[in-house]
C-alpha cells in the first residue's frame, strides 16, 4: 500500500529559531517515510544548524542564497514547482510577518510566494511573542488564505519560561502532514452545514438565557471540513472567534434565528453537524423595557425553543446527520438514546462537568457513536481541532460503508 509520504517531494523551510535543531530530526523522520526532502534555510537559521547537517540528512542540496545555482534557472520558481507540499518549521515571528504581508527578501520567502500547493506553518517562539496581537493578526491572515497552521506546544521554552510557543515534536508534525496529504480533497463536491456556539434568549433588552459555549468546536469542524475540500456553511451563534477560512458564515443570535437559518440552507446539503449549544428554553415573552430590580423574587414563564436537530432528523432524506450530546453523567446511554430519538447517523458526546474539556476550553475528550455499526470510539483528551479531524475521519468511514 502506498503511504501518504512515499515519493512525495517535501520542501522544508527552516528559519532562525532555537527550535531549528528539531528540524534535523524532522528531515530524518521524513526520509524514513520515503519522502524526498529539500531544505531551504534563512541566514539566521544557519547560525543554529549548519546547512551541511541538512545536506547529509536529506542527501540533497540546501537552498539559501537567491544568487547561487544554475543561472539558467530561477531557484525559487523551479524548486517551488517541483514540490508537493511546503512546511516551514520552525516559523519565527519575523518570517510569519513577512509571508503574511507578501514580503520576499530572501529565498525562503520567495519560495512561499511562488508555491501553489498546500503549506503548513509551525510557529515557534517565546510565549509573549506568540501571543502578541501583531503576531496573532499575521497568523489569522495566513489562516484566511487556507494556510495550515500547526499550533505550538505548551511547555518549557529556551528562555527558561513556561508557556505556549514550543515547536511540536517532529513525529507529530509528520503525522499532521500525513493527514493533510491524505485528506486533501477527501470531501470535494460535498456540501457541509455546521452549527456552532450558543444561542441567546432575551427576557428584556439587556438580559438573556444562554450557556458558556464559545463556538470553538464548531469552528474547528468548519476548518477541518474546508481542509478536506468541502463547501462549508457555518451557522454561528454569538462568538468572538475569527471566521474560519473558506467557509460561508451566517450569524444568528436566538434559537429561532438559528432554526430559520438551518431550514433556509439545508437544501442540497450532504452532511449536517449540529455542534451548537442551543438553549432548550426561552422566556415566554420579552419585555420591551429593562426589568427593574424592585422585588425580592421574580418568576418567569419559559417555553421550549425549536428542536433543530429533531427537525432535521424527521426530514432526513439521505442527509448524514451528526448530533452532539453534552452531558453531566451516563454519557453513553444518553448519547444512544438521543441518537435514536433524533434519527442521527452519528453522535458525538462529552462530559461537561469534569476536567475532560467542553464549554470554552481549547481541549475536549469526546466519544463518537455510530448508528450503522454501533461502534463506540472513546478518544483521549486532545485539542478541539484534533477532535474535529477525528470526527471527520469517522464521518468519511461511515459514508463509505
Amino acid at each position: 500500500m502506498n503511504l501518504p509520504l512515499t515519493k512525495k517531494n517535501i520542501l522544508l523551510g527552516v528559519t532562525g529559531g532555537i527550535a531549528a535543531y528539531k528540524s534535523a530530526e524532522l528531515v530524518r523522520g521524513l526520509i524514513k517515510k520515503n519522502a524526498v526532502v529539500r531544505v531551504a534555510m534563512t541566514e539566521s537559521a544557519a547560525r543554529f544548524v549548519t546547512p551541511l547537517t541538512f545536506e547529509v540528512l536529506s542527501q540533497n542540496r540546501v537552498y539559501m542564497d537567491m544568487w547561487e545555482g544554475d543561472p539558467k534557472e530561477i531557484d525559487h520558481v523551479t524548486v517551488a514547482g517541483e514540490s508537493d507540499v511546503f512546511i516551514i518549521a520552525p516559523a519565527t515571528a519575523n518570517t510569519i510577518g513577512k509571508i503574511s504581508h507578501g514580503l520576499a527578501d530572501n529565498l525562503l520567502t520567495n519560495l512561499f510566494l511562488a508555491f501553489k500547493g498546500p503549506v503548513m506553518i509551525c510557529p515557534s517562539m517565546n510565549s509573549n511573542m506568540y501571543l502578541n496581537p501583531a503576531v496573532q493578526e499575521n497568523l489569522q491572515i495566513l489562516r484566511e488564505r487556507n494556510t495550515h497552521l500547526m499550533e505550538p506546544d505548551f511547555g518549557e521554552l529556551a528562555c527558561g519560561d513556561e508557556g505556549i510557543g514550543r515547536m511540536p515534536d517532529p513525529d507529530n508534525i509528520i503525522q499532521a502532514l500525513e493527514c493533510l496529504l491524505k485528506k486533501t480533497g477527501e470531501l470535494s463536491g460535498k456540501k457541509v452545514m455546521i452549527t456552532a456556539g450558543p444561542t441567546r434568549e432575551f427576557s428584556d433588552p439587556v438580559r438573556f438565557l444562554s450557556n458558556p459555549s464559545s463556538g470553538k468546536m464548531g469552528y474547528a469542524l468548519a476548518e477541518a471540513a474546508v481542509a478536506r475540500g468541502a463547501e462549508v456553511t457555518l451557522i454561528s451563534g454569538p462568538s468572538q472567534l475569527p471566521k474560519p477560512a473558506g467557509s460561508q458564515v451566517i450569524h444568528t443570535v436566538s434559537a429561532d434565528e438559528m432554526n430559520h437559518a438551518v431550514i433556509d440552507h439545508i437544501e442540497g446539503m450532504d452532511i449536517a453537524i449540529m455542534a451548537a449549544a442551543v438553549s432548550d428554553y426561552k422566556p415566554a415573552s420579552c419585555q420591551h423595557e429593562k426589568i427593574k430590580k424592585n422585588r425580592e423574587k421574580l418568576s418567569m414563564d419559559l417555553e421550549l425553543t425549536p428542536d433543530i436537530l429533531d427537525g432535521l432528523g424527521k426530514r432526513n432524506n439521505g442527509l448524514f446527520l451528526v448530533g452532539f450530546a453534552a452531558e453531566t453523567g451516563d454519557l453513553i446511554e444518553n448519547m444512544k438514546d438521543k441518537m435514536l430519538r433524533k434519527n442521527c447517523s452519528l453522535m458525538v458526546g462529552n462530559l461537561v462537568n469534569s476536567s475532560h474539556g467542553g464549554f470554552g476550553s481549547d481541549n475536549n475528550e469526546i466519544v463518537i457513536m455510530g448508528r450503522g455499526n454501533g461502534q463506540v470510539d472513546k478518544l483521549p483528551r486532545m485539542t478541539k481541532r484534533q477532535a474535529a479531524e477525528k470526527i471527520f475521519d469517522r464521518i468519511v468511514e461511515e459514508i463509505k460503508q
